[in-house]
């Protein structure tokens, strides 16, 4: 591993100061298109909404395992999307005992419909940067959701972005 320069230094923190900022940004565009298709979800809630979408039917367990909280933190939000029709629990067809939560109709339309408000709005951001910035920022993006390890929404391990 090379050792940082004090030039690499000021580069490496401009850049955490360009994704602190860009996240604000994309932070409030998500919130936007939520408040747009169901104005009482908290972002989290929506979280939870998108996982179940995109990895179907779960446990509690592994719900708050993907979600990155505690079961009682993750039974919560549950106990709220259920009161809204959002979700529902069920039982797992092989075992009676395991109970699963899915997504009703309504959470999963919520879900698409918050993702194409969010995708229209960045649309319009990206139609905003000039031409020859857009394949800097692809380039640039694709490397740092590498370095992240979230897997790209075109390898088919998502159907659709929904976060």
């Amino acid at each position: 591993m090379a050792a940082r320069t004090p030039a690499s230094e000021s580069d490496a923190e401009a850049m955490v100061s360009a994704v602190l900022t860009a996240s604000r940004l994309l932070v409030a565009v998500s919130a936007r298109s939520l408040a747009a298709v169901e104005d009482a979800l908290t972002l989290p809630q929506f979280r939870m909404l998108v996982v179940l979408d995109t990895r179907g039917a779960l446990s509690l367990s592994q719900l708050a395992a993907e979600l990155g909280v505690q079961p009682s933190t993750a039974m919560r939000m549950l106990d709220r999307l259920e009161a809204v029709h959002m979700v529902m629990r069920g039982h797992q067809p092989t075992d009676r005992r395991t109970s699963v939560i899915s997504l009703t109709a309504t959470g999963r339309r919520t879900v698409h419909e918050a993702t194409e408000h969010r995708r229209s709005q960045i649309a319009g951001i990206v139609d905003a940067m000039p031409p020859g910035q857009r394949r800097h920022l692809i380039r640039a993006l694709q490397a740092f959701t590498e370095a992240g390890g979230e897997p790209s929404v075109t390898d088919g391990t998502q159907r659709h972005v929904g976060w």
